[in-house]
């Protein structure tokens, strides 16, 4: 009994002094990214606070508002002049910003963040990001329709690149650096530290990784500790007090209502995405200087406020009206169908700004339409018609977003109202299942795959357009390398690489024509013959593959 027992307390030795040896040397760097985590969690949660009061300032001096809630109201009592001119005047200095500081003039957003997570080390275009909010502050402040989470998440992604090149941060490190930042945006924005840490997660890092944890919630805490401080620990909004779910009687209408919620939030999508395509067109057929684009989208947006002031701006006022009630069944379904075409009518038009806001007011109204309706038909089975709303809000935003989780969590976190939960999860859960059918999985990875970024199918498809051909062949006259007479003969033929070739375009030609390795060259011109400079193996090209997912994997799971 002894010896079996001295062998036990022998290796409980040697682990704890291994454990010891861990903490004494990895313990300190651990702590400092801590640090470091928390310092960018206030430092994210300070620029989205300041890009709020920015909106208010800039909306409080060109229509008069009091609340950037109820800016609809003001503009309202302005000139009808007034309320076209702004947008356009808005529009016309954002393209300017975007024609001068982004090689494409387009704002950057949410969409850019998940690119540079998965393919960029962690990083985001700092010059680029930057123009992109001072151009969506301008635009959300001069009556654009859209909302203020996807630029501040940007900035906050541009602020940890900075971090990243600074500290040298590469890899794991750098891209937990990214989330960290995210997640404190996210959570100063809404003031909701569960929902920002998870959205972090759920939506940017794309896993749930032990190791990402720690440093992003510290992070998303400090986010929301900034928003507390100058708004302080209440709910964005607030709820009737006769918010009350039938439970097991009302489940049914709350899985319809997650039905028409993802059918809503794919049009919603899908109506973005046809008015970039026609603005394309219009811009491509008319020779439209890109500067010119947001203006237009202005003018358009300026005529339909005259008539309809409530699709300006983040729309928070609109979305807490849907959610108390203050809305008529005729109103919640004429303003849903307008604020859509908004929507669209700005990011079509490049003004700038996010998709979250106005799917939680196009979510809050779909709702509200549908429970006055469903109430009115059952009374007696029925609780209040503001639930619905609740739960349509959480049904759109989370098909927009593709996270059904962090969104669940937000709309608990927005309104403190934790009882109807399970109405809210049934109809995310439905509209998620529905909604990202009708597109690549959620809006910003279907952003992605419209500019042949493939994140949506994972990373055995975004992976092979991260190795060059370059990066991976044998060069010529080195050990290895394939003899220069087959390569030149296959590029008589036509068989060959370009220098700039990623591995997605190469392994489909080693499928299609069962080569051993294909030629790498290097184009000099159209008079000039190509200068061979290596060959990429098919082996060679597997093997960065395979490391490749075995890192990610690796990470994913660590």
């Amino acid at each position: 009994m002894r010896e079996p027992l001295t062998r036990v307390m022998d290796q409980a030795y040697a682990t704890c002094r291994s454990g010891w040896s861990v903490v004494r040397m990895r313990g300190p760097g651990q702590f400092l990214f801590w640090l470091i985590a928390l310092c960018i969690g206030i430092a994210s949660g300070l620029a989205a606070l300041g890009f709020r009061k920015g909106i208010e300032e800039l909306q409080h001096w060109l229509y008069h508002a009091e609340e950037h809630e109820m800016i609809y109201r003001a503009a309202s009592q302005l000139p009808w002049y007034w309320v076209l001119l702004l947008p356009v005047a808005g529009g016309l200095v954002v393209g300017v910003i975007l024609d001068r500081f982004t090689p494409d003039g387009r704002a950057r957003s949410v969409a850019d963040v998940i690119q540079g997570t998965a393919m960029n080390d962690g990083r985001v275009e700092v010059k680029a990001g930057l123009a992109s909010a001072v151009a969506s502050l301008l635009t959300l402040g001069s009556g654009g329709s859209s909302g203020r989470e996807g630029p501040v998440v940007h900035l906050a992604a541009t602020m940890a690149t900075w971090v990243n090149d600074r500290m040298h941060f590469s890899g794991i490190t750098a891209r937990d650096m990214l989330g960290c930042a995210v997640a404190a945006a996210v959570s100063a924005s809404f003031n909701a530290p569960i929902a920002g840490a998870l959205f972090a997660l759920e939506v940017v890092l794309r896993h749930f990784a032990i190791h990402a944890f720690a440093p992003i919630v510290i992070a998303s805490v400090a986010g929301t500790v900034i928003n507390r401080l100058e708004y302080g620990g209440v709910a964005e909004f607030s709820l009737p007090p006769e918010s009350i779910l039938q439970f097991y009687e009302e489940l049914p209408a709350f899985l319809l209502l997650g039905a028409v919620c993802g059918v809503v939030a794919g049009v919603l999508m899908l109506s973005i995405f046809w008015a970039e395509d026609f603005a394309n067109f219009v811009q491509r057929a008319t020779r439209m200087p890109r500067w010119l684009r947001p203006a237009c989208a202005g003018l358009l947006l300026g005529a339909l406020a005259i008539y309809f002031p409530h699709i300006i701006g983040v729309g928070y006022g609109t979305t807490a009206a849907a959610i108390t009630g203050k809305l008529l069944l005729g109103e919640a379904m004429l303003f849903a169908v307008l604020k859509v075409i908004a929507v669209a009518i700005t990011l079509g038009g490049r003004m700038g700004g996010g998709v979250f806001s106005p799917s939680l007011m196009v979510g809050g109204l779909t709702g509200l339409a549908f429970g006055i309706i469903a109430t009115g038909i059952f009374p007696e089975n029925s609780g209040s018609a503001t639930l619905y709303a609740l739960a349509g809000m959480g049904g759109v935003a989370a098909a927009v977003l593709g996270a059904p989780i962090s969104t669940t969590l937000i709309i608990f976190e927005l309104t403190g109202d934790w009882a109807t939960g399970l109405a809210v999860m049934v109809t995310v859960s439905i509209s998620t299942a529905l909604g990202t059918r009708m597109v690549d999985r959620s809006f910003f990875l279907t952003q992605l795959e419209r500019r042949n970024i493939h994140l949506a199918a994972g990373p055995q498809a975004y992976l092979l357009a991260m190795f060059r051909a370059q990066g991976v062949m044998r060069p010529d006259g080195t050990p290895g390398a394939a003899p220069a007479e087959p390569c030149w003969k296959m590029i008589e033929a036509g068989t060959y690489l370009d220098a700039t070739a990623t591995l997605e375009t190469a392994l489909p030609v080693f499928d299609r024509t069962g080569a051993a390795f294909l030629p790498v060259v290097q184009l000099r011109g159209a008079d000039q013959p190509p200068e061979l400079i290596g060959a990429l193996f098919h082996v060679d090209a597997l093997k960065a593959y395979n490391r490749a997912l075995a890192a990610t994997a690796a990470e994913e799971h660590s």
